[in-house]
């Protein structure tokens, strides 16, 4: 499972830099209408979901969880379909899906970290994004009632802390890809 994430390293680099992105809009344009808000968060989920994919079909077939990371693609980008489909759809509906995919997420993440720990060190940064992902569903479930502004800033802070660990974990992974590579002696 190593190779997979370290060879894929700047697609984790990538999904991180898509939730900052995405963290930061939802500070600057607290004011965001709920309509924006399904567009914003769909494309976002689909990205991230095609990232995952894209990890996951690259991964070699002899590591065992390979499609964890297809699952979580797939669960991503369905996520962002259902969004740009429905646009009419209620907030309450929007809160739910965001809640579920959080969840969902933050569980592959776990179980993922959870088979890295034995490869690599800075899986902790994984478990870390995982539980923050499982927390935020959670709060989103616990209180559907909440107002479009604090769920804009609640969406926008998980965002960067998720894309800010994802990151992290990416660059992790980088220089353990390149120690993997570097101690390979090329040809002359």
């Amino acid at each position: 499972m190593s190779i997979a994430f370290t060879t894929n390293w700047w697609a984790l680099v990538i999904r991180g830099l898509a939730a900052i992105f995405f963290g930061i809009l939802a500070f600057v344009w607290p004011g965001i209408t709920v309509a924006a808000l399904i567009l914003v968060f769909g494309a976002y989920a689909i990205v991230d979901g095609i990232f995952a994919i894209i990890a996951g079909v690259r991964a070699p077939k002899s590591l065992k969880r390979w499609w964890l990371l297809l699952i979580e693609g797939v669960v991503g980008v369905a996520a962002g379909v259902v969004a740009f489909a429905m646009p009419g759809i209620t907030a309450l509906l929007l809160l739910f899906i965001i809640a579920c995919w959080a969840i969902l997420t933050g569980v592959i993440e776990i179980v993922a970290a959870i088979q890295l720990r034995r490869e690599i060190t800075g899986e902790w940064l994984m478990v870390i994004s995982g539980v923050a992902s499982i927390i935020f569903g959670g709060l989103l479930l616990y209180d559907p009632g909440a107002g479009a502004l604090a769920l804009v800033w609640i969406i926008g802070a998980y965002a960067i802390f998720f894309g800010v660990l994802l990151m992290a974990l990416g660059f992790k992974l980088r220089s353990v890809d390149h120690g993997f590579h570097g101690a390979t002696p090329h040809p002359a």
